[in-house]
């Protein structure tokens, strides 16, 4: 049985043309700078976001955390949202290896935090109190993308503080593919929400179809701290250009059909809807959570399996659409789900109402 992976955009594989590029990648060695691939990825991604410099990374975890310790030293502190990925899902990074403080904030459902708890959450000049330094935002948040008059008015409050601004940009791109204007590519839109910020790690191994890599984007002073943090990290590699191929391929190739995969991603939301015992909470690029009544999300998962879908969640379900998947696996997700719920009601209509106890 083949499978259709709705897991993550992470599981994609790369494509032929990917792979060719990867095999004809002129190499070098990166630690000593002279990867030319590597270089070239680095003055590219640099480019489109508007900075200074950009340092390939192996993972978009480990380009937050070069991100965060090159911004904070010991004794200082980052604000953060409650659910961010920075914060609760990689590791307390920064906190282990930098003893750098989490000041972590609530979220509205669209992942922002309000303004007035960022501005009392920093703390005043005095030793008490661990220094403030930096605010990390994240966008897409759950498949939103974050507006951008909030995230002016954000950088504004940090800026006013002193504070410098960091965005985890893992799906940056879709978030800009998303909202860009007409006549307004990806790439351009990219370097307009890239400006909000300091910095910015952007990934390469979601909906853009890379095996492997990140990247932080900053001035030159920040990568030149950041550089010697991976280090540190053991994020240093030889003849990287191998996989530095395969991102400069993807966003040769690969930044505008992201809008497949929103549109993949409204499908499966609209085929959802109307299912009695789920709620679809659509989302604005390639993420769908879908609640799950009655505590069937295990259930579900199990018999989406059966059938040949793979989905993640425990009690709702979270569908990730990317260019492994195309309108037919949709469609097969969706007829997967409604015959769950189409045997489960036949089975309650067979045994019957419940006779008092």
């Amino acid at each position: 049985m083949s499978f259709i992976d709705l897991r993550s955009d992470t599981v994609t594989q790369p494509t032929p043309a990917m792979r060719a590029a990867m095999m004809a990648a002129p190499l070098g060695d990166d630690v000593f700078g002279d990867d030319p691939t590597v270089n070239a990825l680095q003055e590219r991604i640099a480019a489109i976001t508007g900075k200074e410099a950009a340092l390939f990374m192996p993972s978009g975890t480990q380009s937050n955390l070069c991100g965060i310790l090159a911004h904070c030293g010991r004794g200082d502190e980052y604000i953060v949202g409650q659910l961010a990925h920075t914060y609760r899902y990689e590791g307390g990074g920064a906190a282990v290896f930098g003893s750098v403080q989490p000041q972590p904030l609530t979220q509205d459902a669209q992942g922002r935090m309000a303004l007035a708890d960022i501005a009392a959450a920093i703390k005043p000049d005095d030793p008490h109190f661990a220094r403030t330094r930096l605010l990390c935002l994240e966008n897409t948040w759950n498949g939103h993308g974050m507006p951008d008059d909030y995230l002016q008015g954000a950088a504004a409050l940090a800026r006013s503080h002193g504070l410098a601004v960091h965005l985890d940009g893992a799906r940056v791109f879709n978030a800009a593919v998303a909202s860009a204007r007409p006549c307004q590519s990806g790439e351009q839109r990219v370097r307009e929400i890239a400006g909000h910020f300091d910095s910015l790690s952007v990934c390469f191994s979601k909906g853009l179809g890379a095996p492997v890599g990140s990247a932080l984007c900053g001035s030159r002073e920040l990568i030149a701290r950041a550089l010697r943090i991976r280090k540190m990290a053991g994020g240093g590699l030889r003849q990287a250009g191998l996989l530095a191929a395969c991102a400069l391929y993807a966003l040769d190739h690969h930044v505008e059909r992201l809008a497949d995969d929103h549109a993949n991603a409204r499908r499966l939301a609209d085929g959802l809807r109307g299912i009695e015992g789920l709620t679809v909470r659509s989302a604005e690029t390639n993420i769908v959570f879908v609640d799950v009544a009655d505590g069937r999300g295990p259930a579900l998962l199990n018999h989406l399996k059966a059938q040949g879908v793979l989905a993640t969640g425990l009690i709702g379900l979270r569908f990730v659409t990317h260019l492994g998947v195309g309108a037919a696996g949709i469609d097969r997700a969706v007829a997967a789900t409604r015959e769950f719920f189409a045997q489960a009601t036949a089975g309650e209509a067979a045994a019957g109402p419940r006779g008092p106890y």
